[in-house]
C-alpha cells in the first residue's frame, strides 16, 4: 500500500517550491524502468523484494513481455526529505515520467520532456554514452530541461553475469540466450583474479569517460539562460549505483562521513572524492599528484580508496560467504538485518545489504530535491521556449510567475488510453492557474490563431485525475507546476493542445520531434463491411501516439506512417487488438521520398492564367542542406526573428540582402524547407496576388510533379509577373493554377531528383564480428564512416549511414551475419539526393518513380514538361 494519501499530495501541490517534475531518459536497455522501481518502492507502491524486477511503469502487457518500454508513463510520488541541520522532514511531491529508450519511441520522450523541468539521464557505465543518449539529452536541452546523471550497472562481475537487462529470450533481446552479456563478460573477465582495490580503478576510468561524453553533449547544446548545467560528481549532480539491486550513492553521501572524520567542510570533501585527488596516509595530506616525491608506490585515487574499495570489499565478502568479515563490516556501517533477512545468503543478501546501507531511492531523492529546479524557478527561463505569443502579455507573465490564482495555461502533451475502449485521458502540465473538475476552458488545437475560431472549442472539463502508473486517482483540482490527466477533452484535441481561460492567449508552442515518420504501410480490411471499424480505429490510433500519422490517400488506401519497423509493428498491433478490433491486411513497408533539384532552371518558365490576361515567370534552384536543416530546426524558419534570420543568411550562407527580405513563404505546411522569393522589380498590384501565389505554392510543395511526394530544398524565384489592371480578372481562380503549373515546370527544368531518408546506425560489437558488419552494410548500400575502439574493452563502436529503404529486416540480417554479437540502433539522420538522372529512360531512378506512381494509382509515365509550360 502507498505510504501517502491523495489528500497529502493535494496539500503539497499548493507549495510550488516543494514540487519536482522530472523525466527519466536514456538509451534502450540502460535501466530506466528498473531504476524507477527504487523510487516507487520507497513511496510504498511496490515491495522492496519486487523492486527492480517489477518494472512498475511498464504498464502494457507487451512492454513486460518484450522487456522494453514503449509508452512514457507518469506517476506522482510523495516523499518526506530530511534537509539536515535540524530542519526536519520536508514533504516533497515528485511528478515522475518514465520514458522509452528505443529510438522508434523517441516522440514519447519529447512529450515527457515538454511537461517536466528536470531529467535524470541514465547511462550504463560499461556501454557508456550511446547514440540515443545523445538524442534524448539534446531534446532535453532544447526544451531547457536541467539534467542530472545516474551511472547504472556499477556492480562486480559475479553479480553482472546473472542479470541481463535485455531479458534473455525476450523479443527485445537481439542476442540469443547463450550470447547475452558476452560483451560485458569480455569486458570484465580479467577482473575475476583482481583484488577489490584494483577493481575500482577500471570502474573509475569508465565512469569518467561516460561522464565526459555526456558533458561534451551538454556543452554542445547548452542554453545560456539555464546557466552551467554540466554534470560533476563534486557538485552532487552525478550518482552511481545499480538500479536492479536498488543501491546507489553520490559523493555527497560519503563526503558527510569523511568530512566529520577528517574535520573538513563537506563541500570541499565532495570535490576531493572525484578527479585527480589522492590522500597520502603517511603524511596525512591531500595531493593532486598520483606519485609525489618520496612515495615508492602510486597513491590510490580518492574515489577508489574511500568509496569503491569499501563497496567492493563488502560485496566480495558476501559473495564469497566470508561471514566474519561481512558481519564485522555491517556492524561498523550500522547495517541491521531484520526478520527473514538474517537467513539470506549470497546475492539476495548482498542486494538487501546494499539497499539498507546506500539505498538508491534515498540517493535519487536527495539529488532530485537538491539539484533539479522547482516549477517556479524553471518556468522563468522556460517561458520563452514554451509560449508563442509576446513575452509581456498576461499569459506569458502568468507562466513566468507560476501562481495558482492566475489565469489557467495548460499544455496537453499526449493522450493516454483509458480502460473505457476508445476514450483517452488528456495528459499534460499546468503552467499557470488551477485546473478543476467542471471548469469551463478554451481548448486550443495546434492550428488555432488568436482571434479566430478555427481549432477552438469552449467546453467543460468532466474530471481531473492523477496518473499513478497503471492506476489513476481522482482529485478535485490541480494547481500550476503539476502534471494531471483530464477526462472529457479528448474528443476536441487530436494529439496535443493548449487549455486556457484567457480569450487573447496564444498557444503554448507545439513540440519538435527528433525523428520523422518515414516508414509507411497501407492497411486494408479483409472483410469489406469492417471498413468503418478500420477508419474509426485509425482515428483512435492517430490520437494515441504523438508521432504516428494516419492518412487516407486519394486512391482510397489507408496509410500508417511511423519512424521505424518496431514503431509501425506496435501501431499495427494496437490497431488490431485495441482500436479497430478487426482483421486487416498490411502492405510491405514503403519509404517517404522528397522531390528536389540538383541545379538551376535552364530557362525561365512561363504559365498563363485561364483567361490569358495574367502571366507568371519562375525559375527554380536548390537550397543548401545547411539552410534546409536550419529551416527545419526553426533557426531560419518562419517563426524565427526576421532580423536574426536575415543576418544569419547573409553572414553564414552568403545570401543577398534583398533576397533575405523578400521571402514570401515557406512550404509545405507553411514551415517546410522550400521557399518562394520575390525577385521582381516595379510590378504593379504585386502584393494583391501574394496570398494566391502562396496558397498555390503550399499545394505544389505538398505534391510534386515527379510522384506527388513533398518537395524539399527548392527555392522558387518569381522573376516577373504580368497582371490584368482589373482586380476581378486576377483572383485566386486565375492565379493559383498557373502558379502551380509554373512551379512544376521550373522543377522539371532544374535537374529534378529524389531525396531518400538516411538512418544513422550505431553498432556495438566485438572486433572479430566486424567483417559481418561490413558484409551486411555493403549489401544494403550502407556506408561505415567511423570506428571507435572502446577503451579497455575488445568492443568496437561503429557508426554508419544506411538508407531507410534498405533497413527493413536489417537487424535480423546483421544478427545472422555476426552470430548475434552486434547490437544496432537506427535513428533518422538526414535526407540525401539519389544518384542518377530521372529523365533518362530505363534508369534506376525512373523505375523507382514509376513504381511509386503505380502504387499511388497515378498515370504510369514520367511527367512531360510541355504539360506545364506555356509558349510565349
Amino acid at each position: 500500500m502507498p505510504n501517502f494519501t491523495v489528500d497529502q499530495i493535494r496539500t503539497i501541490m499548493d507549495k510550488t517550491d516543494q514540487i519536482r517534475s522530472m523525466s527519466v531518459i536514456a538509451h534502450v536497455d540502460h535501466g530506466k524502468s528498473t531504476l524507477t522501481d527504487s523510487l516507487i518502492c520507497k513511496a510504498g507502491i511496490i515491495s522492496a523484494k519486487a523492486a527492480g524486477d517489477a518494472r512498475f511503469t511498464d504498464t502494457r502487457a507487451d512492454e513486460q513481455e518484450r522487456g522494453v518500454t514503449i509508452k512514457s508513463t507518469g506517476v506522482s510520488l510523495y516523499f518526506e526529505y530530511d534537509e539536515g541541520e535540524g530542519a526536519g522532514l520536508t514533504p516533497h511531491l515528485i511528478n515522475l515520467i518514465d520514458s522509452p529508450g528505443h529510438v522508434d519511441f523517441s516522440s514519447e520522450v519529447t512529450a515527457a520532456l515538454r511537461i517536466t523541468d528536470g531529467a535524470m539521464v541514465v547511462v550504463d557505465c560499461i556501454e557508456g554514452c550511446a547514440v540515443q543518449t545523445e538524442t534524448v539529452l539534446r531534446q532535453a536541452l532544447q526544451e531547457r530541461v536541467r539534467p542530472v546523471l545516474f551511472m547504472n550497472k556499477a556492480r562486480p562481475l559475479q553479480v553482472i553475469i546473472d542479470n541481463c537487462s535485455c531479458r534473455p529470450g525476450s523479443k527485445a533481446c537481439f542476442k540469443g540466450p547463450d550470447e547475452v552479456f558476452s560483451g560485458r563478460l569480455l569486458v570484465d573477465r580479467h577482473m575475476l583474479q583482481m583484488e577489490p582495490e584494483d577493481m575500482s580503478q577500471p570502474k573509475y576510468s569508465r565512469f569518467r569517460n561516460a561522464m565526459e561524453n555526456v558533458n561534451v553533449i551538454i556543452s554542445t547544446y547548452n542554453d545560456v539562460l539555464m546557466g552551467d548545467v554540466q554534470v560533476d560528481p563534486g557538485k552532487g549532480t552525478v550518482a552511481f549505483g545499480s538500479g536492479l539491486h536498488g543501491w546507489g550513492f553520490t559523493t555527497e553521501r560519503f563526503a558527510k562521513i569523511y568530512a566529520a572524520k577528517m574535520g573538513v567542510e563537506k563541500k570541499k570533501m565532495m570535490e576531493r572524492l572525484w578527479g585527480d585527488s589522492f590522500f597520502n596516509a603517511k603524511k596525512k595530506v591531500w595531493t593532486n599528484v598520483m606519485q609525489p616525491e618520496g612515495c615508492t608506490e602510486p597513491l590510490p585515487r580518492a574515489f577508489c580508496q574511500f568509496i569503491m574499495t569499501p563497496i567492493n570489499q563488502l560485496m566480495k565478502a558476501i559473495m564469497n560467504d566470508d561471514k566474519d568479515k561481512y558481519e564485522k563490516m555491517m556492524l561498523t556501517l550500522g547495517i541491521v538485518l531484520k526478520g527473514d533477512e538474517k537467513a539470506l545468503l549470497g546475492k539476495p543478501l548482498m542486494k538487501r545489504t546494499m539497499q539498507i546501507w546506500i539505498n538508491a531511492a534515498d540517493t535519487l531523492l536527495a539529488m532530485i530535491v537538491t539539484q533539479l529546479p522547482s516549477p517556479r524557478v524553471a518556468q522563468k527561463y522556460r517561458v520563452e521556449n514554451l509560449y508563442e505569443g509576446p513575452m509581456d502579455d498576461e499569459a506569458a507573465n502568468a507562466i513566468r510567475s507560476c501562481t495558482a490564482d492566475g489565469p489557467l495555461m495548460m499544455y496537453i502533451s499526449k493522450m493516454v488510453p483509458t480502460p473505457d475502449k476508445g476514450r483517452f485521458y488528456a495528459f499534460g502540465r499546468v503552467f499557470s492557474g488551477t485546473v478543476a473538475t467542471g471548469q469551463k476552458v478554451r481548448i486550443q488545437g495546434p492550428f488555432y490563431k488568436p482571434g479566430g475560431r478555427e481549432d477552438l472549442n469552449i467546453k467543460n472539463i468532466q474530471r481531473t485525475v492523477l496518473m499513478m502508473g497503471r492506476a489513476t486517482e481522482q482529485i478535485a483540482d490541480v494547481p500550476c507546476g503539476n502534471t494531471v490527466a483530464l477526462v472529457g477533452v479528448d474528443q476536441y484535441l487530436l494529439k496535443s493542445g493548449t487549455l486556457t481561460t484567457l480569450e487573447n492567449a496564444h498557444n503554448i508552442a507545439d513540440m519538435k520531434y527528433s525523428v520523422s515518420p518515414v516508414v509507411k504501410v497501407a492497411v486494408k480490411p479483409k472483410d469489406g463491411k469492417d471498413l468503418p471499424k478500420l477508419v474509426d480505429g485509425l482515428k483512435k490510433l492517430s490520437k494515441s501516439d504523438p508521432l504516428v500519422v494516419c492518412t487516407t490517400e486519394e486512391s482510397g488506401e489507408h496509410v500508417i506512417a511511423g519512424c521505424g519497423e518496431l514503431h509501425v509493428e506496435i501501431c499495427l498491433k494496437d490497431l488490431r487488438d485495441e482500436y479497430a478490433q478487426c482483421e486487416f491486411t498490411v502492405s510491405d513497408p514503403v519509404v517517404s521520398y522528397r522531390e528536389t533539384v540538383n541545379g538551376t532552371s535552364s530557362q525561365t518558365c512561363l504559365a498563363k492564367s485561364p483567361n490569358k490576361h495574367n502571366r507568371i515567370y519562375l525559375t527554380a534552384e536548390p537550397i543548401s542542406d545547411e539552410v534546409c536543416a536550419g529551416i527545419e530546426d526553426g533557426k531560419l524558419g518562419p517563426k524565427a526573428d526576421p532580423k536574426e534570420r536575415n543576418t544569419l543568411l547573409k553572414t553564414k550562407y552568403d545570401w543577398d540582402e534583398n533576397t533575405c527580405r523578400k521571402i514570401w513563404c515557406y512550404g509545405p505546411e507553411t514551415d517546410g524547407a522550400n521557399l518562394v522569393i520575390d525577385q521582381t522589380q516595379a510590378v504593379q498590384y504585386l502584393n494583391e496576388i501574394k496570398e494566391h501565389v502562396n496558397s498555390a505554392f503550399q499545394w505544389t510543395a505538398k505534391e510534386g510533379p515527379l510522384c506527388e511526394e513533398n518537395m524539399r530544398g527548392i527555392r522558387f524565384n518569381i522573376m516577373d509577373v504580368t497582371l490584368h489592371a482589373d482586380a476581378i480578372h486576377r483572383g485566386a481562380g486565375q492565379l493559383m493554377p498557373p502558379t502551380r503549373r509554373c512551379c512544376f515546370a521550373a522543377e522539371l527544368t532544374a535537374q529534378p531528383t529524389l531525396q531518400e531518408p538516411i538512418f544513422l546506425v550505431e553498432i556495438t560489437c566485438p572486433q572479430e564480428a566486424m567483417s559481418g558488419v561490413y558484409n551486411c552494410m555493403n549489401l544494403r548500400r550502407g556506408c561505415v564512416f567511423e570506428e571507435n575502439p572502446r577503451e579497455g574493452t575488445p568492443l568496437v563502436q561503429v557508426k554508419a549511414h544506411l538508407p531507410v529503404a534498405e533497413s527493413f529486416g536489417f537487424v535480423a540480417a546483421l544478427r545472422q551475419q555476426t552470430s548475434g554479437q552486434a547490437f544496432p540502433q537506427c535513428v533518422f539522420s538526414h535526407w540525401e539526393n539519389l544518384q542518377g538522372d530521372c529523365m533518362q529512360a530505363g534508369s534506376k531512378m525512373e523505375d523507382l518513380i514509376l513504381n511509386i506512381r503505380k502504387r499511388k494509382n497515378l498515370k504510369v509515365s514520367m511527367p512531360a514538361l510541355g504539360d506545364y509550360l506555356d509558349k510565349l
